[in-house]
């Protein structure tokens, strides 16, 4: 996600170690377009991978103990598929 420079924000203050702090003043974004901007995309992704697990989470669970079901269809699907025997 862009982050809109227009948006309205509120400094948020946050502590980290020295090493993680010297690997993001590394980070070529960070050279680029700033501490900030570096941790707002950081945080924009760290949430979306969260959001995405957990959809995942809740697919697995919606179709546990389907497998069976879902072979039966795929081996009906493939046997219409088939080419015909001469």
């Amino acid at each position: 996600m862009l982050y809109d420079t227009n948006m309205p924000s509120k400094p948020v203050q946050i502590s980290l170690d020295a090493d993680l702090l010297d690997r993001v003043d590394a980070d070529a974004e960070t050279r680029e377009r700033g501490r900030s901007a570096f941790v707002r995309s950081a945080i924009e992704q760290y949430l979306k991978a969260k959001e995405r697990r957990r959809i995942d989470a809740r697919i697995v669970a919606a179709y546990q103990g389907q497998a069976d079901a879902a072979m039966a269809e795929i081996v009906d699907l493939m046997d219409v598929q088939a080419w015909p025997e001469d």
